[in-house]
């Protein structure tokens, strides 16, 4: 497995060619992408973590919820036995690969970035595009700019 290249679109597209879809699977994309250049150095950036993955402490049965978390407390382990990712090709048992905020705190310990965020996210991937766009971002962004964040590190799962 060292040094192969993981085809994620290529193997999704397969997956639901093989599960009986008649359409491919629509990535989402944009003409206008929401990012913007940072308007400070990195040494001085405020950076939290957007991921897909959810802490098991907050799985009820209803894991497809937006979970807002506190940086300061990393859990001990999240959610992903039923969440789709390729389980041939990789697994979750490092939680650093998908939720690298020990890495973060090893950063800004040497000045690489200015601080880690009072809040971290968890945002499902089982929702339609739309629920993302018009609920979750709107409540994540709402929550960076009050916690000051110039930066965030997004981790798919």
């Amino acid at each position: 497995m060292a040094g192969e290249t993981v085809r994620y679109m290529e193997r999704s597209w397969e997956y639901y060619k093989a599960h009986g879809y008649e359409k491919a699977y629509r990535w989402a994309h944009y003409d206008d992408v929401p990012f913007a250049r940072l308007s400070k150095p990195l040494e001085q950036c405020t950076v939290t973590l957007v991921t897909t993955a959810m802490p098991d402490a907050s799985f009820s049965g209803d894991e497809d919820k937006l979970f807002i978390g506190d940086m300061s407390q990393q859990p001990e382990s999240f959610y992903t036995a039923e969440r789709f990712w390729d389980k041939e090709a990789t697994h979750t048992d490092d939680v650093s690969t998908f939720f690298p905020r020990e890495q973060l705190c090893r950063i800004a310990a040497k000045g690489g970035i200015g601080r880690l965020s009072a809040h971290y996210y968890c945002v499902p991937t089982e929702y339609s595009q739309r629920r993302t766009i018009e609920h979750d971002a709107p409540v994540v962004l709402q929550s960076c700019l009050d916690d000051g964040v110039d930066a965030a590190l997004l981790v798919p799962l």
